[in-house]
């Protein structure tokens, strides 16, 4: 398995730099800075990313599982809501991510579905990666 890679350059201090964030694959590059990450600036921020990653990890492992259960998905949709917060003792922190997913799989049962997203959220490896965060999970099928 190739190891996957991104960089990031920042100039100047918190509140009056800016940067550039890319991935290794030359898919995305783009700016961010102080107001993109805490107010409504233009650009992207670590958050949004790290939603990006974690909806289509998630979405990735549910229909992989779906489809190990014998119930491929149509399609799975994911929106993952990143919420940072003031940190006690100062800084910031990462307190919840709000996994919100949606799927056409033709013929399952509701409940196997649900069992099926319980366990991609707790196996995607980004999940995994993130332990620390309280993650929740709304499913439903679309009909």
């Amino acid at each position: 398995m190739p190891a996957r890679t991104a960089t990031a350059r920042w100039q100047g201090g918190l509140r009056d730099g800016n940067g550039t964030m890319a991935l290794g694959s030359g898919a995305y590059e783009g700016a961010y800075s102080f107001t993109s990450r805490f107010e409504d600036g233009a650009g992207t921020n670590p958050e949004e990313l790290l939603g990006a990653a974690h909806a289509a990890c998630f979405s990735m492992a549910l229909s992989a599982g779906l489809e190990g259960a014998g119930s491929p998905p149509d399609t799975v949709e994911t929106t993952a809501t990143v919420h940072l917060v003031p940190a006690d003792g100062g800084g910031f922190r990462i307190s919840r991510i709000d996994l919100a997913t949606t799927a056409a799989v033709p013929g399952i049962d509701p409940s196997a579905f649900q069992e099926q997203a319980e366990a991609a959220k707790a196996n995607c490896p980004v999940s995994k990666a993130l332990a620390g965060v309280d993650i929740h999970l709304q499913a439903s099928l679309k009909t």
